[in-house]
């Protein structure tokens, strides 16, 4: 089921690019979470970099972000430090997390593109999907942490 405006996220536990357990989203502030299909392919590179040259505006806004795919941490941690990142890349091998966001299949094979900004409490409260236009995420995601100001 696609989770929607609304609705709390899911629990869970994954580890990131360093190794660090991120656990159920907690915090004072809102979240920007970013699925994207995967590491180190041209759309993901121009998405994760957008995010990475906004990032001082996103803390400025008040919010964390963190990108999710299914790599490992080998992966997310070779993809992070050549791109110089300052987030997190969570690794969802098994797509456990995708699923329980609902986050759909491109054409029955390419993983989706979609952007989910959630409040402090967990909520989810703006859901931007588009496959193609990785840079439009970071757009949407800064309009929608800007309504919350």
């Amino acid at each position: 089921m696609k989770l929607k405006i609304g609705d709390q996220i899911p629990s869970f536990s994954l580890k990131d690019q360093n190794g660090k357990i991120r656990a159920s989203y907690k915090s004072n502030k809102p979240l920007v979470l970013f699925f994207y299909p995967k590491d180190d392919t041209p759309g993901c590179t121009i998405e994760v970099c957008g995010f990475r040259d906004k990032y001082d505006l996103f803390k400025i806004l008040g919010a964390d972000v963190w990108g999710i795919s299914n790599g490992d941490v080998q992966s997310h941690l070779k993809f992070a430090n050549k791109n110089k990142l300052q987030y997190p890349l969570l690794c969802d091998q098994n797509n456990i997390l995708r699923k329980q966001f609902g986050v759909a299949k491109t054409l029955g094979f390419l993983e989706g593109r979609v952007t989910y900004i959630i409040n402090s409490k967990g909520i989810i409260i703006h859901i931007f999907e588009d496959l193609l236009n990785g840079p439009a995420h970071i757009k949407e995601a800064i309009i929608a942490l800007k309504k919350l100001q």
